[in-house]
């Protein structure tokens, strides 16, 4: 499953877009860079029912942004994605 994936199904699942967690996660000193993953996918796993995969793919953007790994772009191993930038405003908002 591709990143871009991972975070379209967020969303069907939670009903917030990646920028939303983002956010939330900004409130919570969660994108603070001495934070690590492990607190992160606990929030997620308790507040959203979210599995180790889907919280990590929140993790990296929380952390690191919209930019992906250009290995991942074009590629095709399992989490290949089409832009080395996810979209984070929502599926339906993504430009065709």
């Amino acid at each position: 499953m591709s990143f871009q994936a991972y975070l379209d199904t967020i969303e069907d699942k939670t009903g917030l877009t990646p920028r939303e967690f983002i956010a939330l996660a900004h409130e919570r000193g969660f994108d603070d860079p001495s934070v690590k993953a492990t607190p992160i996918i606990e929030w997620l796993k308790q507040d959203y029912d979210l599995g180790r995969g889907h919280a990590m793919a929140l993790v990296h953007v929380i952390k690191k942004g919209a930019k992906i790994d250009a290995k991942h772009v074009g590629t095709s191993g399992s989490h290949r994605d089409e832009s080395g930038t996810l979209w984070l405003d929502g599926k339906h908002d993504r430009p065709a």
